[in-house]
């Protein structure tokens, strides 16, 4: 046991090296894009907001879709039910609205997700006018030039989609909330400025012609993943996904356990269904960091209790963790100088973000092992069952 365990400490302290490697690119590509003018392209403007339900903040989330600087937009709320709770919030909102806003009732899906479906609806309906299509959510609280930064870019007609990512705040002050965020970080790093990137769909935006183009609307049509199934279809396109780290989007959170294992197992068993690419090296990785934690405190405290020297085991056995520490810390550097406006705010939680995601990986594991399992998720209300990217049955 103790020659598997320096195996796998010697193994996590290189790849600890090099994804701090990989920080610190990511960090340097954040710099470059804060200080890049996003350019000048402003078109016609499609902005699609899903929307079901009340939560927390939800009508001063959609009213900040209504602020945006400099950009010709129309917001489209979408509601799969006239009957939705939200809906009287909606309507508000579309009514004191600066910019046009219309609510449209999608209806209940058939094989697809509801959100897909809403979408699916949205853009049948839209008028040609429209040049771009950008995808928002309703947990989201986007900055006032959010949006056009996110458009500008594509102004370049040979990029696919731009696209950022979502930063968890913790509303409530319990250990669920804190390790919904403390998961939810780590993926913001997964989008950068090379590799292969993919789709958010908190915040995407996406030429009308690349989109009827790459066939999205059939890639939805028995869908429940809006954002993957968007990214396959520009993958098979081969047109690129830019990230815009100025982007990132605030969503102030509160959750329970059974919220945050809903949430998480969603979208592991989301990864699994539509990007196993991503699903088997990540399911790897968070296995072997955990292995080695367990396997060297078993070693630690075998050592104590034979009154042995422990230190070289103490040392390897923590110095992974300390390794994913200091990614957390490059990662923090990085949004809290793309988002400024709430710095304080973030820094106050920093434990967060830096020292509860080192366990985290337990969680994630705990995810991988769900999605093995079960093809069974429930999202907001309603379970569907993952048969394949292709296929999807509400249950």
């Amino acid at each position: 046991m103790e020659t598997l365990f320096y195996i796998l400490a010697f193994m996590q302290i290189l790849l600890g090296v090099y994804l701090i490697w990989q920080g610190l690119q990511w960090l340097g590509y954040v710099r470059r894009r804060l200080h890049m003018d996003p350019g000048f392209y402003a078109p016609r403007v499609a902005l699609l907001c899903p929307c079901k339900g009340m939560e927390p903040g939800l009508e001063r989330n959609l009213v900040s879709l209504t602020e945006f600087d400099r950009q010709n937009y129309e917001i489209f709320f979408i509601l799969a039910s006239g009957s939705d709770p939200a809906r009287s919030v909606v309507e508000r909102v579309a009514k004191n609205s600066r910019v046009k806003a219309h609510v449209v009732i999608a209806g209940n899906p058939s094989n697809c997700g509801e959100k897909v479906n809403n979408l699916r609806v949205a853009v049948e309906q839209l008028p040609e006018e429209f040049e771009v299509l950008v995808f928002t959510d309703s947990d989201g609280r986007p900055g006032k030039s959010w949006l056009h930064h996110l458009v500008a870019p594509l102004g370049d007609s040979t990029i696919g989609a731009t696209t950022t990512m979502r930063w968890f705040i913790p509303n409530r002050s319990n250990l669920p909330t804190a390790l919904l965020a403390a998961w939810n970080a780590p993926v913001v790093t997964m989008l950068g400025e090379k590799g292969k990137n993919f789709c958010w769909g908190g915040g995407t935006a996406i030429r009308r012609s690349i989109f009827e183009q790459s066939g999205v609307m059939d890639e939805w049509r028995n869908s429940v993943s809006d954002d993957y199934s968007l990214t396959r279809a520009l993958g098979r396109t081969g047109r690129s996904i830019v990230f815009i780290p100025e982007c990132l989007t605030l969503s102030y959170v509160e959750t329970d356990f059974e919220g945050l294992m809903e949430f998480t197992n969603r979208q592991i068993l989301i990864t699994r269904v539509y990007a196993e690419k991503i699903w088997a090296p990540a399911a790897l990785t968070h296995l072997l960091y955990c292995l080695t934690l367990l396997l060297g405190t078993m070693l630690i405290l075998s050592d104590v209790f034979t009154q042995r020297p422990a230190f070289h085991i103490v040392t390897l056995t923590f110095l992974p963790a300390l390794l994913s520490s200091i990614r957390g810390a490059l990662r923090l550097i990085g949004v809290t100088e793309a988002l400024p406006a709430v710095r304080s705010q973030i820094t106050g939680q920093a434990w967060i973000y830096v020292l509860l995601t080192v366990l985290v990986p337990f969680l994630y594991v705990a995810n991988f092992v769900n999605s093995l399992v079960t093809r069974k998720a429930r999202w907001r209300g309603v379970t569907y069952e993952l048969i394949s990217p292709e296929q999807t049955r509400i249950l």
